[in-house]
């Protein structure tokens, strides 16, 4: 049986981070997992067309938020509405539910996966300034984490396609992973002004929960198992040592590691 969350309310003056939502792991069909992305192709082509105008609607909003402070209405509602698609894509591509995502922007009604960020939030223009300097360490962070879970990620989806469903453990450090990347695009696409954090979980964190809780959620707040922990650590080992072997690829500003944990990108 799933567990229940109740309603947990924001610690005041907490930080509102980016959160992500998806129910504890299922059962899913073993066809649809052994052609899983295949399945995900015409998503693919989705968000490569999408993110054509989203390097635009960034460009934009970069400049809107020097001067107003934040993003216009319309950029952000975008902008969140393309991370949201993207994270459910992801989260289907890694194995972190059965339902096929919907083509839709928007927040699909009854989808497992949800992405909230808090809208019209207040930008320091300093660090919009400067957020593609500021976010090379995070991008660095990630960039090796997801490659890392990509590395054995052969071995995963042969493990869910016997088991027919994600192993607990396996699932939370596939979450963790989603919901820092998930969280780095929110930073990079200026939804937030919340730095991406806490990739191995909310364990000591007192006001890891943003908003409201309604229903089951076996991330938000995101606990990891010792057995999570340590497969995180292994996809950054993993990623390190795939890095070190192909170091020729990323300058030496870090800028391609950007490029490659955005979004879409």
């Amino acid at each position: 049986m799933e567990p229940h969350y109740g309603t947990v309310s924001l610690i005041p003056g907490a930080e509102a981070l980016p959160e992500l939502d998806i129910p504890q792991p299922g059962r899913q069909n073993r066809l649809s997992v052994l052609v899983r992305l295949l399945l995900l192709l015409p998503h693919f082509v989705m968000l490569a067309v999408l993110s054509v105008v989203t390097f635009f609607a960034v460009v934009a909003g970069w400049f809107a938020a020097l001067l107003l402070g934040r993003l216009p209405d319309p950029v952000e509602r975008y902008l969140a509405g393309f991370l949201g698609y993207d994270t459910r894509v992801n989260a289907s591509a890694m194995l972190m539910t059965g339902r096929y995502p919907p083509f839709e922007l928007g927040d699909p009604m009854g989808y497992p996966v949800r992405v909230r960020v808090q809208r019209s939030v207040h930008l320091n223009r300093l660090a919009v300034l400067f957020r593609l300097l500021l976010v090379i360490p995070a991008a660095l962070v990630e960039v090796v984490a997801t490659a890392g879970w990509w590395a054995v990620s052969a071995l995963s989806w042969l493990v869910v396609l016997l088991l027919g469903r994600m192993p607990l453990p396996l699932f939370e450090a596939t979450a963790a992973v989603l919901r820092y990347r998930m969280r780095l695009g929110a930073y990079v696409l200026l939804l937030t002004p919340a730095y991406p954090k806490r990739l191995f979980g909310d364990q000591s964190a007192p006001d890891a929960v943003v908003g409201t809780i309604a229903g089951p959620s076996a991330t938000r707040p995101l606990f990891l198992g010792m057995g999570a922990k340590v497969l995180v650590g292994a996809f950054l080992v993993l990623g390190l040592v795939g890095g070190a072997a192909n170091s020729s690829r990323y300058g030496a500003d870090g800028s391609a590691a950007v490029q490659a944990s955005l979004p879409g990108f």
